[in-house]
């Protein structure tokens, strides 16, 4: 459990109750990971910002945004986010056999969430050092080679929740239990 403080809205700071109103009227719940953003509201309200551009300006379909995200949380070994983003991804569409896929480390057999889902773990695993056959794969799948720097807003965005998540360990809401996750996870298949 945390010792960290989750704020809400009426707990947080006045320079991040915006972004908590925000996401309590989206999820219906302030995520965790926000509310404990929420003691640095210059976290919170450069996540909110990324997110939003990533969000509203980027041009990965609902679907795409989660496969990456998922991808990240798996990939940074954070739970909360692993169980949120399986929340997330299901609702926007994916596939759920590519969520299991993704959730075990797997790639997906879609090849074009494959290359997605492989392009930003790469970004992970190499730091940021892509190699040609990286870019290649994912450009194959029908990507363009802007979406590749597009790929690095979902990293960066992820770095923030998956780290606040992974530092504070908070418990799950109850909309996101059914999806919990731990490292070296297997369905069993």
């Amino acid at each position: 459990m945390t010792s960290y403080q989750i704020h809400t809205a009426d707990t947080a700071s006045e320079a991040a109750k915006e972004p908590l109103t925000v996401l309590q009227g989206a999820f219906g719940f302030v995520p965790a990971a926000a509310g404990l953003m929420a003691n640095s509201p210059a976290l919170l309200n450069t996540f909110f910002s990324a997110f939003g551009h990533f969000r509203g300006g980027g041009t990965f379909g609902p679907d795409e945004r989660q496969v990456l995200l998922l991808s990240n949380a798996v990939a940074n070994g954070s739970e909360w986010a692993v169980a949120f983003h399986t929340l997330e991804a299901l609702a926007d569409g994916v596939e759920p056999a590519v969520v299991e896929a993704l959730r075990r480390g797997d790639l997906p057999t879609d090849s074009r969430m494959a290359a997605l889902s492989a392009l930003t773990r790469a970004f992970i695993d190499k730091r940021g050092r892509l190699d040609e056959a990286d870019v290649a794969a994912f450009t194959a799948a029908g990507f363009t080679e802007e979406q590749l720097f597009e790929v690095i807003t979902g990293v960066a965005i992820s770095a923030m929740t998956n780290y606040t998540a992974n530092v504070a360990r908070p418990p799950l809401e109850a909309a996101v239990q059914p999806h919990a996750w731990t490292a070296g996870y297997s369905s069993g298949v």
